[in-house]
């Protein structure tokens, strides 16, 4: 899990040659499969022990993403760890929020969502 400052800072999380998102790359990598309705079932792994069983809607991973269910944290607690795969995106919104893509159990969708910058969500690093 890493903050928004994390991801944003100069020693960057990613390797040498691989870099976080942008909300517009996370906007094309949905349309490239299929749509964000659809989009979500293609980018989860079908581990019925790691997310939440019922109803983990179309979950395919015929992306090869395996998105993971890491949920969210905010001051050392961590929620929804079954339920949710949150990603940063290097876009801010403003100068408290930056944008974020999330995989739910309970959706096929890949979902854009706005977080406060210190929640801690996890990262997928995209080769340069």
């Amino acid at each position: 899990m890493y903050n928004w400052y994390a991801v944003v800072d100069s020693r960057n999380v990613c390797p040498s040659g691989w870099q976080i998102p942008s909300d517009k790359e996370w906007a094309e990598l949905g349309k490239f499969l299929g749509g964000d309705l659809i989009a979500g079932g293609k980018m989860k792994l079908n581990d019925s022990t790691i997310w939440r069983r019922e109803p983990n809607l179309k979950t395919t991973n015929e992306s090869g993403f395996s998105g993971l269910p890491g949920g969210r944290q905010y001051h050392s607690a961590f929620f929804f760890l079954h339920e949710y795969g949150m990603y940063w995106a290097i876009t801010e919104m403003d100068s408290a929020l930056a944008w974020s893509r999330y995989l739910t159990y309970s959706s096929s969708q890949l979902s854009r969502f706005t977080y406060k910058k210190y929640y801690g969500l996890s990262v997928r690093c995209l080769r340069d």
